[in-house]
This record gives structure tokens, C-alpha cells and sequence, in this order.
């Protein structure tokens, strides 16, 4: 296998999650970002955490289908994983990313691993979106929009989550997360991110949803989005929810 010569934000988190589908020029980048900001781990764990818990409170309120939007490499506790009687379908950009994934998740009957790009849901398979997420336009779905809302500016978010909207029915729900304002005081760190990246204030994010109306949760630190008990003690460097399409 060649090795990569740039490292992967999927798999630079892999490494700090502990998994074992990272690379040397991962490793190097992810040191680099934690030398200008500090340990990473805890706070990807905690943000991992915040997926499992928000996908076994959609999957118990009956939601069991979920389409994974930059889903990166599918392990550490991913939806299949929390909700092991749902289809999931996982979607991401980067084909190495849907390669190495596609290993991960090979020999289960109820998941895939396609090529999509969220921000053109006509770019994910058709064939396999009616194989795995069978009746998709009559029963309520699992959005899982994790990881992503940092590289969209806010004109192409808000297009994005609204097709999104348009694309399930009534009661499906949107599992999403955002970069807050955490980075705002390290500089070095913010630079390394490069001029794409967006962070937000909770008030614009939730000018951003649009249509999509948040639970009662509302839109919190992740840490504190409907914890197993005492929440954790990591920067407040994610907040998310969960959102509702209403009829």
C-alpha cells in the first residue's frame, strides 16, 4: 500500500480516537495541531460520545435508518455500532476515506460505505440508497451531519441542510455539530486550519438550520447534550443538537 503523502482530517481523528487506520503523515499533523492548542483526544472522545448518545436517543424514539454524511473511517462507537438493528448508510468525499471504510464494515448485511458529497445528495448512489434505505421517502430518516459545518461557508450550509430538509419526510431527524468559537483564542492553531474553515456562534448556527427546529435539548456544548451522567470536563470546542423536520 502507498502511503499517503498528506494527512486526512478523518484520519487524524482515527488517531486520536485510538483506532488503528491512521498514517505516519496523520500522526505528524495531528502532533503539529496539538503543539499550537493542545491535547485533542479527550475532546474528540467527548465529541464521539455526543454521536453515540444523539444516535440511541433517535434510533429509541423509532428512527432506523441513518444516512452518514463525512462519515470518515466508521469505528470507535460509530452509528452502526449504537444502533446495530438500523440500516446505515455512510457517505464521505475522500475515496481512500470510502476505501479504508469500506473494509472496516465489509460482511454487514445492514450497512454500506458510498462516495457522496453532502453538499449535492445527488452525488451519493442511487441504486444503493434504495437498497439500504428502502421506503427512505415515506419513513423518517437519521441525518448524521457530523464534522462538517466548519468547511461550509454559511451561504452553502444553509443551501446544504435545506435539500436536506426537502430530501426526508416529515419526523426524520438531523443528529448535527458545529466548531464554536474555541479556536478563536490560539491563533497558531486557528492559521493551521487554513481560511475555509468557519466557526460560529450557537445564535448563527441556529439562523443556519433554517426549517430544521431543535429539540427541547436545544443546541449545547456537546459535553452536555443529554449526558451519561456528569458531564466531561473538555473545552467547549463543539457544540450540537439534535433537530426535527416537522410535517
Amino acid at each position: 500500500m502507498v502511503e499517503p503523502q498528506s494527512p486526512s482530517t478523518a484520519r487524524m481523528i482515527d488517531y486520536w480516537l485510538g483506532g488503528k487506520d491512521h498514517h505516519p503523515v496523520d500522526v505528524a499533523a495531528a502532533d503539529a495541531f496539538e503543539s499550537a492548542y493542545g491535547p485533542c483526544a479527550a475532546i474528540f472522545r467527548s465529541l464521539r460520545a455526543f454521536s453515540g448518545r444523539a444516535v440511541r436517543h433517535v434510533a429509541g424514539d423509532g428512527i432506523d435508518r441513518f444516512l452518514v454524511f463525512g462519515a470518515g473511517i466508521p469505528t470507535q462507537s460509530n452509528v452502526h455500532e449504537n444502533a446495530p438493528a438500523a440500516r446505515v448508510l455512510y457517505t464521505d468525499v475522500d475515496p481512500e476515506v470510502v476505501a479504508a471504510g469500506r473494509q472496516l464494515i465489509a460482511g454487514l448485511e445492514r450497512v454500506d460505505y458510498v462516495r457522496g458529497d453532502v453538499t449535492d445528495l445527488d452525488s451519493i448512489d442511487r441504486a444503493v440508497l434504495d437498497r439500504v434505505l428502502a421506503e427512505r421517502e415515506s419513513r423518517p430518516l437519521g441525518l448524521v451531519f457530523l464534522g462538517l459545518a466548519a468547511f461550509l461557508d454559511d451561504a452553502t450550509l444553509a443551501r446544504t441542510l435545506d435539500a436536506m430538509y426537502d430530501a426526508v419526510p416529515a419526523g426524520s431527524r438531523l443528529l448535527f455539530d458545529f466548531d464554536a468559537m474555541e479556536l478563536a483564542g490560539y491563533p497558531q492553531a486557528l492559521a493551521m486550519m487554513g481560511p475555509a474553515f468557519h466557526m460560529r456562534e450557537p445564535a448563527r448556527f441556529a439562523e443556519l438550520l433554517g426549517r430544521w427546529t431543535p429539540t427541547a435539548d436545544g443546541i449545547t456544548p456537546v459535553a452536555d447534550w443529554r449526558p451519561d451522567g456528569t458531564p466531561e470536563d473538555v473545552p467547549d470546542a463543539f457544540w450540537g443538537g439534535v433537530a426535527v423536520r416537522q410535517a
